[in-house]
């Protein structure tokens, strides 16, 4: 028994509408099984009373649902927002007819088609009906009795060859008329029927040895043909179809909806659905196909989906797996992601803190930790054959770095290039002090590198006692492969995924951070070093020169008088002879 449940709650306040195929069974699920999800335990703790409404077939309850959620706007349902106003072409209704774009639909009989999803679309459309079909734009009352009481007479655009005129009775209403119907079937987007008519006027044109008219409609022929090339993307036997996508993150969800006809697309349109009870991608596909199918008034028998869903016997569903059918589905995806990835760029300059929560509640699913990692640190060893090892900390905060809390490690307590115990050492002396100054901790931590250096950071985390309160993971350079602590299998993300992006970029700064120290320790060490082997310096007297000159190479250029200055006349003259031998 398919229909619609409606949940109160204690102020009798509709909280939730929802619909089924079989309503005893959907509604006993709620109170009988135990809800992971949060929102939805919640939900069932405040439902006070029940009420349903069974109606005669499943499409016909997504309908009422659809329409009861936008009536009374419950608390827990999905918010379905695209309350634009979107223009129309119509064909007005009256002796002559007028084709305009409107964005008021006024029921007078007159025919409206669309609504059109950009203005660009039916500019473009519009400029092409006019290229081909002279018509009238006046507002005149073209009736019979006033045409032949001559009350009007031909205006400029009768002259510029914009309007045949039958205000004044210069073209029958059967040939007006047939204009209005090919019109009306480009707007379909069948060309087929107004480039035969087209061809059949011009080689009458021809046989009467009219050439200049022939080639006037020649020219009309290669501008629909070109249009239509343009919109043909595939078979135009593909006709009378509606294809649908969806995608999703942890908020929201987004359907695209692409109209075919003859093989071209002629209208695309991405809802985006805020989810409220973590829906499936099937339930927002569902409820995104009612809405867009109701707001187009679409009449189509046949849709092509991203992923099956129930949509009731009244509908051919397919969901493609190859050929130009698949092409179309594969498209309207592209659409949704680019829709999506368009809203984010919104979102980050207009809304910043949203943006931030969702990247890293992203985070918090591809990476399966228990907390949404708002502070990171990435460690980092660096070393060349053994000497000068050193290590870097760097800390990310909202996914961006924070670099005035970034870290150098001199490595004390190994010896050699052993790049485990060095990261086992970085980390207990990183996390060692955090605790002595009641620091707060990272939600996750990052190690460059496989196995053997995850193993090295834990084995520091559990002296620490930490192991369990922070999150760890390495990452390999080789394929990205992301190791956790007690798994031999790695896990492989995306290469286009925001949380891959956002780890890479961590582990790349911190190997930035850790080479740049490691070559100015050797630097200074290489200079400190031919410093010591002048006679007569010491640590003293080559600290108080570099603190002086800045460089070895300065302290080479400097005058025998500059040298006698800070060293004094004994030491200074005998070091600048051993520098200038």
């Amino acid at each position: 028994m398919a229909g619609v449940y409606q949940y109160y709650d204690k102020l009798d306040e509709i909280i939730y509408i929802g619909k089924a195929k079989n309503l005893k069974k959907r509604v006993n699920s709620y109170f009988t099984k135990n809800h992971d999800n949060r929102k939805t335990a919640l939900l069932v703790k405040n439902i006070v009373r029940v009420e349903h409404i069974v109606v005669s077939s499943e499409m016909d309850a997504l309908l009422l649902e659809n329409n009861l959620i936008k009536k009374y706007k419950p608390r827990y349902n999905i918010l379905l927002k695209d309350d634009k106003t979107y223009p129309w072409i119509c064909i007005k209704k009256e002796p002559f007819p007028r084709v305009f774009f409107t964005r008021r639909v006024i029921k007078d009989g007159s025919e409206y088609f669309g609504p059109f999803t950009s203005m660009k679309t039916i500019r473009s459309l519009m400029d092409l009906i006019r290229s081909l079909y002279p018509l009238r734009t006046c507002k005149y009352d073209l009736s019979k009795e006033k045409i032949e009481a001559k009350k009007y007479k031909v205006c400029l655009e009768f002259h510029i060859g914009n309007c045949m005129a039958p205000c004044v009775g210069k073209v029958e209403l059967s040939k007006y008329n047939a204009n209005i119907n090919a019109i009306r079937n480009i707007i379909k987007g069948n060309f087929k029927s107004a480039l035969q008519e087209l061809r059949k006027e011009m080689n009458i044109h021809a046989e009467a040895m009219e050439f200049e008219k022939a080639q006037w409609i020649k020219e009309k022929i290669g501008n629909l043909e070109n249009y239509q090339a343009k919109s043909t993307v595939v078979n135009p036997k593909i006709s009378h179809v509606d294809v649908f996508s969806v995608i999703s993150d942890e908020s929201y969800g987004y359907v695209n909806y692409i109209q075919v006809s003859f093989g071209a697309i002629v209208r695309s349109h991405t809802l985006e659905i805020k989810k409220k009870l973590d829906e499936s991608d099937a339930t927002l596909l569902q409820l995104g196909i009612v809405e867009i199918r109701q707001l187009f008034s679409s009449a189509s028998k046949t849709v092509f989906l991203s992923e099956r869903v129930s949509l009731g016997d009244t509908l051919k569903v397919e969901v493609p797996q190859q050929g130009d059918k698949r092409k179309l589905v594969e498209m309207s995806l592209r659409n949704a992601k680019y829709f999506r990835m368009e809203r984010f760029k919104q979102i980050k300059i207009v809304d910043p803190d949203r943006h931030v929560k969702r990247i890293m509640e992203q985070m918090k699913k591809d990476l399966r930790l228990p907390k949404a990692p708002y502070h990171i640190e990435c460690f980092d060893n660096s070393n060349i054959q053994g000497t000068h090892p050193v290590a870097a900390c760097v800390v990310f905060k909202d996914g961006k770095p924070s670099k005035k809390e970034y870290r150098h490690y001199n490595i004390k307590t190994v010896s050699g290039p052993d790049d485990f115990a060095s990261m086992e050492e970085v980390v207990f002396r990183r996390y060692k002090r955090l605790q002595e100054e009641a620091s707060s901790l990272p939600q996750l931590i990052v190690i460059d590198g496989g196995k053997g250096q995850l193993s090295s950071a834990v084995k520091s985390l559990e002296l620490l006692g930490l192991r369990g309160k922070i999150a760890i993971l390495g990452i390999a350079k080789r394929l990205e492969e992301i190791y956790f602590p007690d798994d031999s299998i790695p896990l492989y993300l995306d290469k286009k995924s925001e949380t891959l992006k956002i780890l890479q970029r961590a582990r790349d700064e911190a190997h930035r951070f850790g080479i740049s120290f490691h070559r100015n320790k050797r630097s200074q060490t290489s200079l400190t070093s031919e410093l010591d082997q002048i006679p007569g310096i010491g640590p003293a007297t080559r600290d108080q020169l570099l603190t002086h000159f800045k460089s070895l190479k300065r302290i080479k250029q400097g005058t025998e008088k500059e040298m006698i200055a800070l060293l004094g006349p004994q030491k200074g003259q005998k070091i600048f002879q051993a520098l200038h031998p």
